[in-house]
């Protein structure tokens, strides 16, 4: 089998990674309200250290289905799973949702799609963050001062993505390949490589 056949999608893959999406678009809905509520309490920039959550589809698609675009569908469908849903931040999820999951879907690309180790899930999750972060600081917060907002802003969404959607993306792939849900991936074959 030649390695254009092996980044051809299987329906199984399609399946999992919309089902992942799906869970996540809720979760994502949930957070917001979380963001927009309880945690409205910690100001920002502070409050980024909540906003990983947002990028872990990226990461566990990425991870688990292993195929050319993989973190890129799962997180932009998760994000418009949560703009249906009723998100606060409405259609610029539209815009917001695939440019975060393009720059997690390049660390695996960086790596030719054959590398799924633990430093190319933080490093997706990474750059998912950064993503994020100036999408927020030139969208949301444009009149912001860079020394007090946007620089401490943008460096505490890429440490909260790293570590929820990068080490929590690797170990939630770790823990399904543990039940053996992932048998059918090659997440679930290599167990030991993850």
């Amino acid at each position: 089998m030649n390695h254009t056949d092996t980044n051809r999608w299987r329906t199984i893959d399609i399946v999992v990674a919309s089902v992942i999406a799906v869970a996540f678009g809720v979760i994502f809905w949930a957070w917001g309200l979380l963001w927009n509520g309880p945690a409205d309490a910690i100001p920002l920039p502070g409050r980024a250290v909540l906003y990983g959550v947002w990028l872990v589809p990226a990461v566990l698609g990425g991870l688990i289905v292993r195929k050319p675009g993989a973190a890129f569908y799962t997180l932009t469908i998760a994000a418009l799973v949560s703009l249906a849903l009723g998100s606060s931040w409405g259609w610029t999820l539209v815009i917001q949702g695939p440019l975060e999951a393009a720059a997690g879907e390049l660390a695996f690309a960086l790596f030719g799609y054959r590398n799924f180790r633990a430093p190319v899930a933080l490093l997706s999750g990474t750059l998912a963050g950064i993503a994020a972060a100036l999408y927020d600081v030139f969208v949301w917060y444009p009149d912001t001062a860079w020394g007090s907002f946007r620089l401490p802003y943008i460096l505490i969404t890429a440490a909260s993505s790293l570590v929820v959607a990068g080490v929590g993306g690797l170990a939630l792939t770790r823990a399904l390949v543990g039940t053996g849900v992932l048998d059918r991936f090659p997440a679930g074959r290599e167990r030991t490589a993850i």
